[in-house]
């Protein structure tokens, strides 16, 4: 019996390590947002501060894991085998869910997600208690910290709406202050800034981040807290003059040491604070193991109520956890995403939005926008224009291989770093559970919000994309909840057979989001190709333009031999998966169009008329998968309501100009990746012959209908492929002649 625990042990710790991975590319965010979006430093220099931050936090952790022995369940209520049953459930749920926000980009709270873990398992294994012995249901609050896990509630509420308020207020009165012009104003008012910000940021170190360290007495913590006034005052007045000479006599940009002091302390403080969040299960299993193997006593027979005391962690898996998480901080690809997605929806400058615009979104930002007008109207047209000066970004003309600018400037990236700092100072003297990920996440939503960030062209997709956000939070409790529940008791009922197989599940699961991440990584960064705004010659025009004919010769060609082979056969499984491709395609061109902007700013002044050529290349791009979207859409569509198969002579024709079709885009692409354009009058000679192989389909058709054909559905979808299909030609056709044209031109004028 002793060896199927030590087997569990084993999983558990295995599970850990994958938690440490997912976790910290999740919490990534919390500590790497401002630095990375403000562009502060180099990434490389970012990295190695939040490095340090994470290896400091985790190695001298005190490692106290709590949390997870007595923070939400009482242990002593719950025998041996029960407690493990409860703590395999736990960290199968973390790793899925983790995993699934990590893939999908999503900020999420490992601290939210693990005690609603343990509260759904041990409600889980309470119940099943309950129904074996009493059937009584009012029980459960024995074997539940009730009192803990309204905190949880109460502190996810309050973080998101207080954090949000604070960020906005704080952003919009140092707007006023400093402005978007800063540089010259800091020299006056950068030492006071500097001293408020770096005292907060000092706090907040001695309050989350040492509290937690080995080596720092409970005697200095204490002194600390109960001298919080006069730490405040001192260490003010300290860093105000710190700050004037770093300004004065050193020339040192102060915003740039705010925001990395402030992206070590978040680091540091995330590793001493949320190492629980990943290992804590695992070693409060272990330390389960230990005082089982000494009492001597069944497991089944096991209370463990030795559980609630306080075990430290040997400094060994301090030391291991982390090295795992700086490593993660460095490799993870879906760490980056996450925080890619907090810096895209609080960046200032215009660009394609992630999400997509809802109901609720328009609603908010119309309504926004009449209650500002109204405030406008009030307010005396004087005191408008100088606040809206104070809010006027300033004008650079897009240069040469410039790169990419920050998403934010240094004065915003210091706010979200001193309030969040501030806010989470402020709910450990509470002793309130605040999320660290849902302080930082919305302090950053609010200081963009009021820095004007969110204007009328990006508003309704950025609330949209916080709305997906924030809803995705209550989902990972709801989830973390049930799904802890639901395999607490499959893991009861099935013993080591359900783990086995819960295990292998997770790990499908794993690797299957990872290479699905790592694909979509590939195709991102094969579509930042679309998104240039270097573009400034005739050449460069030329060969952009090339890689996106290519592209979107390349996968119509796909979608249109599929959608006609699965035809055939009439599956509509491939059918409907061939259509949602067409998604992508659609994707890629609207993209395109959605830069025109950009890229008619970019050009030179020599290259001006290339702009009306790149337009009307997008026209035809755009009708092109139009008419593969139909053709795709019609098919599926005739399959999925059961209609009649076409017959076998007309899926014969269609793969006739599938052949044709297959040929002509083999070649358009072989001539647009080599760049072997004098082969363009040879393709577009072939015009003709493949206009008059569908005219002629076409005609076979109408004399099917005057003799044979009985089928009006069969009918009205083989002529919209057919006249689609003549559509799809003539502006593939129309695009090459215009390229032709346009290279013509432009050989002339080098």
């Amino acid at each position: 019996m002793q060896d199927v625990y030590l087997i569990i042990l084993g999983v558990l710790f295995v599970l850990a390590i994958t938690d440490l991975v997912v976790g910290v590319s999740n919490d990534a965010i919390n500590f790497l947002n401002s630095a990375v979006g403000s562009k502060a430093v180099s990434l490389r220099s970012i990295l190695i501060i939040a490095s340090l931050g994470v290896a400091v936090g985790a190695i001298f952790s005190s490692g106290l894991m709590e949390v997870a022995r007595k923070g939400i369940f009482l242990p002593q209520e719950f025998y041996f085998e029960e407690i493990m049953v409860i703590f395999m459930a736990v960290m199968i749920t973390d790793v899925l869910l983790l995993d699934f926000f990590n893939s999908m980009g999503l900020p999420t709270s490992t601290t939210v997600s693990i005690m609603f873990e343990l509260l759904g398992a041990a409600v889980s294994i309470a119940l099943i208690k309950i129904f074996k012995t009493t059937n009584d249901i009012t029980h459960l609050a024995d074997f539940i910290n009730v009192e803990k896990a309204s905190e949880v509630i109460l502190g996810i509420l309050l973080a998101i709406v207080i954090a949000f308020i604070a960020g906005a207020v704080v952003q919009y009165f140092s707007r006023l202050v400093l402005s978007f012009k800063y540089e010259r104003r800091l020299k006056y008012t950068g030492a006071i800034f500097g001293g408020v910000s770096l005292a907060a940021i000092f706090y907040f170190i001695l309050i989350k981040g040492l509290n937690t360290m080995a080596f720092v007495s409970d005697h200095f913590v204490e002194d600390v807290n109960n001298n919080r006034i006069q730490v405040i005052i001192f260490s003010l007045i300290g860093f105000t003059i710190l700050s004037k000479v770093l300004i004065s006599f050193f020339r040192v940009n102060i915003l740039r040491i705010i925001v990395i002091v402030g992206t070590f302390a978040l680091a540091l403080a995330f590793a001493g604070n949320d190492l629980v969040n990943f290992i804590g299960v695992p070693i409060a299993a272990w330390q389960s193991y230990e005082i089982w193997s000494a009492s001597g006593v069944a497991a089944s027979e096991l209370l463990m109520s030795d559980l609630a005391g306080s075990v430290p962690t040997p400094e060994i898996i301090l030391i291991f956890a982390g090295g795992v998480m700086v490593l993660t901080i460095w490799f993870s690809g879906k760490a980056r995403a996450v925080v890619d997605t907090g810096v895209k929806l609080s960046r200032q400058n215009e660009g394609s939005e992630r999400f997509g615009a809802n109901y609720l979104s328009r609603t908010i930002v119309r309504y926004s926008i009449i209650f500002g007008a109204a405030v406008s109207d009030v307010l005396p047209e004087n005191f408008r224009k100088k606040i809206n000066n104070q809010f006027e970004t300033p004008k650079t003309k897009t240069q040469a291989r410039e790169i990419a600018p920050p998403a934010f400037d240094l004065v915003r990236a210091s706010v979200n770093l001193v309030v969040a700092s501030v806010l989470i100072s402020m709910g450990t003297n509470l002793q309130l559970p605040l999320s660290t990920t849902y302080v930082t996440f919305m302090v950053a939503m609010g200081t963009s919000l009021a820095d004007r960030a969110w204007n009328q062209e990006s508003a309704v997709y950025r609330v949209a994309g916080v709305l997906n956000v924030i809803g995705g939070w209550f989902v990972t409790a709801l989830v973390a909840f049930f799904g802890a529940a639901i395999f607490a008791a499959i893991i009861y009922f099935g013993g080591l057979i359900a783990i086995a197989i819960l295990v292998c599940i997770t790990a499908f699961f794993i690797v299957k989001n990872t290479m699905s991440h790592a694909k979509k990584a590939k195709a991102d960064k094969r579509q930042k190709r679309y998104k240039r705004t270097d573009i400034i010659t005739i050449n460069e025009i030329t060969a952009e333009s090339s890689v996106n004919i290519s592209q979107v010769i390349s996968g119509i060609r796909k979608r249109y031999t599929k959608t006609v082979d699965n035809l055939g056969y009439h599956d509509l499984t491939k059918l409907k998966k061939n259509n949602k491709k067409v998604g992508d395609l659609e994707s890629e061109v609207d993209n395109l169009k959605g830069n025109i902007y950009y890229f008619i700013r970019s050009l030179d002044e020599d290259s001006v008329e290339a702009s009306r050529f790149y337009i009307h290349l997008l026209d035809y791009l755009q009708e092109m998968v139009n008419s593969t979207r139909y053709i795709t859409r019609n098919s599926f569509d005739h399959v999925n309501n059961n209609h009649k198969n076409l017959k076998f002579n007309q899926i014969r024709d269609l793969k006739k100009i599938d052949k044709k079709l297959q040929e002509l885009f083999e070649e358009i692409k072989y001539t647009f990746d080599e760049h072997d354009f004098e082969r363009l009058d040879d393709i577009l000679a072939e015009k003709q012959e493949l206009l008059d192989m569908v005219s002629e389909m076409i005609e076979k058709q109408i004399n099917r209908i005057r003799t044979s054909e009985t089928s009006p559905k069969n009918t009205k979808l083989y002529f919209g492929l057919l006249l689609e299909s003549k559509d799809l030609i003539s502006s593939t056709l129309n695009l090459i002649q215009l390229f032709r044209e346009f290279y013509i031109e432009a050989k002339s004028t080098l």
